[in-house]
């Protein structure tokens, strides 16, 4: 999640106007370039838990925090987002989305001079709600951004530069917020109160320039995006979006009758939580004396090769996907992912770094066939389904969560028993939980 997943909400739109056909080439590309940027803003948050758990002085469950407030955000405003859309239309729901994540961006930057562990949540919480909004948005938009037998293959092209920032993310993320000598605890203990406090301060002011960048591209983002020609979309039926929604609420949870889709769910949320948790750490992990030693700014490159991992696996996947049944390569992926996270639970040095490193690889292709799994056979209820599944994006807030309370009670190295745990569930899943009764 941390890259973020993609939606299935086909279905809330219906095609373009009756015109003759036309090549959506220009106007596919620009999206995609919002794919890019979700991924590569999610996965700075890799670089801020490290960063802001130093800085603060935090402990592990206290640094979490910044997957708690990132993630929770896709929760609680997935509803809301989706009003926007049928208020202001795809186009202009898109500007807004990105209006909303350049004013998080902004916060950063009083919350580093306040020094302000609170304000600094506060602007993660505000830039996933903008993602929020243009998920709702650009995923059903590029579904039909042309003919609908290459839907598939335009959402996995698109997911494909989603992945391409989450690799760069925590590379360049590294290099200029990381770029400040971080002090040991002791070592800033022995300062005077104010050496102590100027020290926070400059690192803390590490994010200011980064974050001012990625808030000046989120608004000419949305400034290209207001002025350029989108195609038009029209919705299902007559009644509204707005309508068709509310009158779907009190229905949501009737899609639980389904078994495949009740495990799934727990199945979405155990596959976010682990990635997100595996990337949160990682950095940590490799400054440990028994794994490698590095320092922060050394070890975020090994953030970069997890989310490049997943990169590969997406492009891989989409071609295996095709030869092979989804329980099968979800059971197989799992199996794996289980075996590296307990090589690097169990074990130590650099093979135990880089056994978590190549997790993201299989993880890759867990939510398109949980998804898959899930929803099969639901009829009228998919798109409930549909929607109770994305909503588990929530626990790529609490899973790290619950990794960081064990972390802090038995340390890091054993701590990540926890994903261990949601693998083995994901294994269960592909095994038995994903068939109908």
């Amino acid at each position: 999640m941390a890259s973020a997943p993609l939606s299935s909400s086909e279905s809330s739109v219906r095609s373009f106007s009756q015109d003759p056909p036309q090549n959506y080439t220009f106007s596919f590309a620009a999206l995609t370039s919002l794919f890019f940027m979700w991924g590569f803003v999610t996965n700075l948050n890799d670089i801020l838990v490290p960063h802001l758990k130093g800085v603060f002085d935090l402990n592990y469950v206290q640094a979490a925090l910044v997957q708690f407030a990132f993630f929770t955000a896709y929760f609680v405003m997935a509803i809301p987002g989706g009003l926007v859309v049928a208020r202001f239309g795809y186009k202009y729901s898109i500007v807004i989305g990105l209006c909303i994540s350049a004013l998080g961006a902004i916060l950063f930057v009083p919350a580093a001079s306040m020094l302000s562990y609170n304000v600094f949540l506060l602007g993660l919480f505000t830039l996933a709600s903008g993602f929020t909004v243009l998920q709702v948005a650009v995923n059903p938009y590029v579904s039909v951004l042309g003919k609908p037998e290459t839907a598939a293959s335009r959402l996995n092209l698109a997911g494909g530069f989603n992945s391409l920032g989450a690799s760069l993310g925590p590379f360049v993320g590294g290099m200029f917020i990381l770029a400040t000598v971080a002090l040991t605890k002791d070592q800033l203990a022995a300062l005077p109160f104010a050496e102590q406090t100027a020290h926070r301060m400059a690192e803390a002011a590490s994010v200011k320039v980064p974050y001012m960048l990625l808030a000046a591209s989120l608004f000419a983002l949305a400034v290209f995006f207001a002025i350029l020609k989108l195609p038009a979309l029209h919705e299902i039926g007559d009644d509204s979006y707005t309508h068709r929604h509310k009158e779907n609420q009190g229905k949501l949870l009737d899609a639980l009758q389904f078994r495949q889709l009740r495990f799934g769910v727990i199945g979405i949320f155990a596959y976010v939580g682990a990635e997100v948790a595996v990337g949160s750490f990682l950095i940590n992990f490799a400054g440990l004396p028994e794994i490698a030693g590095l320092r922060e700014s050394d070890a975020a490159k090994y953030a970069s090769y997890y989310w490049g991992s997943a990169m590969i696996g997406r492009f891989l996947g989409a071609a295996i996907t095709q030869r092979v049944k989804s329980q099968h390569l979800l059971l197989i992926a799992a199996v794996c992912a289980s075996v590296l996270v307990m090589a690097g639970w169990l074990g130590a040095g650099w093979l135990a770094l880089w056994a978590l490193v190549l997790v993201n690889f299989f993880n890759s292709v867990m939510w398109p066939n949980i998804f898959t799994l899930a929803i099969n056979g639901l009829g009228k209820q998919t798109n409930h389904g549909s929607s109770l599944l994305v909503m588990m994006i929530l626990g790529g807030a609490l899973v790290p969560l619950l990794q960081g309370k064990l972390a802090d009670t038995i340390g890091l190295h054993h701590s990540f028993f926890i994903p261990l745990l949601c693998y083995a569930y994901i294994g269960w899943y592909a095994f038995s939980g994903h068939k109908a009764k």
